[in-house]
């Protein structure tokens, strides 16, 4: 399995991934920098003990209520 690489546009802060070995992603007319750690997005959780917390809403299901 090949290895991803981040990338990150300086200028408007666009974010891209690629595997190693494929070219450099361009934008803005512009070589993207790469960056070390994975994207932000790659890393946050979205199952439902996580994603509750970003909607004010009532508790999550558990699944006990039949």
């Amino acid at each position: 399995m090949a290895e991803k690489k981040y990338y990150q546009c300086d200028q408007c802060r666009r974010q891209a991934e690629t595997q190693t070995g494929e070219p450099v992603p361009e934008c803005c007319g512009r070589p993207m920098r790469e960056v070390a750690d994975p994207l932000d997005q790659c890393t946050l959780s979205s199952t439902a003990e996580h994603s509750r917390f970003d909607d004010g809403g009532g508790p999550c299901d558990d699944g006990r209520a039949g």
